[in-house]
C-alpha cells in the first residue's frame, strides 16, 4: 500500500472569483500529481480586506508565523487605484500587529491577474495603458475568442481556460514572471517599498509567482 502523503496548508486571500478558481484548480493539480511529496490545502476565501480576514482566522497549536498571501491588482496609476493599493498594504501590515503570529505576503499583479494567466502560455512583456488590453493576449494564449473580459471571467468559460493548463504551464509562468522582474531591474526601474512591501509601479510586474513557486518547491515539483 502506498504511503499516505502528509498535507501542507497554505493561506491566501483573494479579491475575485477567478483567483479563487485558479488556486482551487492548482490544489487539485498538485494533489493528483503522483510525484508530489505532499498534498496541499489552499485556503483561499474571497476577502478584499486583509485585516478582516486576519481577525476572523482561528489558529490553534501553531508555533511559527502563519503566512497569508493577498492576491490583488495594482490596477493603474490613477489616484483611486493607487489609494486602494496602499489602503490594502496598510491593512496587511495592521494584520501583523494583532498578536496572532500572522505574516502577510504581497501577491500583486500589475495591471491585473490576467497577466499571470497569460504567462502560463506566452510571454507578455508589453506595457499596457488599459486593463481591457489583456483580452487580446488571453485569446491568443488560450486560442479563444472572448468578446470581452467579462465573458472570459464567466465561470464556465474560465474553467474551460483552466482545463487547458498543466503544472508544466505553471512552471513556465513562474519562469516568465522572473524574467519580467529581472528586466524591470535591468531597465533601472525603481523597486518601491511601502511598509516593507516591494513593488514596481511599471507594468508588467508581479509577485504572485513567489507564493506559487514556494508551494511547488515544498512539494518537490520544481
Amino acid at each position: 500500500m502506498a504511503k499516505m502523503k502528509s498535507n501542507k496548508k497554505y493561506y491566501f486571500t483573494v479579491e475575485g472569483e477567478t483567483e479563487r478558481w485558479y488556486l482551487l484548480w492548482l490544489q487539485g493539480q498538485i494533489n493528483n500529481e503522483a510525484s508530489s511529496t505532499h498534498t496541499v490545502t489552499l485556503n483561499c476565501p474571497i476577502e478584499k480586506n486583509p485585516l478582516k480576514r486576519a481577525k476572523s482566522l482561528i489558529l490553534t497549536g501553531v508555533k511559527n508565523k502563519t503566512v497569508i498571501t493577498h492576491i490583488f491588482d495594482r490596477e493603474s496609476e490613477e489616484e483611486v487605484h493607487t489609494k486602494q493599493f496602499y489602503d490594502t498594504l496598510d491593512a496587511m501590515k495592521k494584520s501583523e500587529r494583532l498578536g496572532k503570529q500572522i505574516k502577510y505576503q504581497l501577491g500583486y499583479s500589475n495591471f491585473t491577474f490576467e497577466l499571470w494567466m497569460v504567462l502560463h502560455k506566452v510571454d507578455c512583456n508589453r506595457s499596457f495603458t488599459r486593463r481591457s488590453q489583456y483580452l487580446q493576449s488571453i485569446n491568443r494564449a488560450y486560442i479563444e475568442n472572448f468578446p470581452n473580459l467579462d465573458q472570459y471571467k464567466q465561470e464556465t468559460n474560465f474553467h474551460r481556460v483552466l482545463s487547458k493548463l498543466t503544472l508544466a504551464d505553471v512552471k513556465d509562468a513562474i519562469t516568465r514572471s522572473k524574467c519580467i522582474m529581472q528586466r524591470n531591474a535591468q531597465a533601472g526601474y525603481t523597486l518601491h517599498e511601502y511598509k516593507g512591501y516591494k513593488y514596481y509601479k511599471e507594468n508588467p510586474s508581479l509577485s504572485i509567482w513567489e507564493s506559487i513557486e514556494k508551494i511547488l518547491a515544498d512539494c518537490h515539483l520544481l
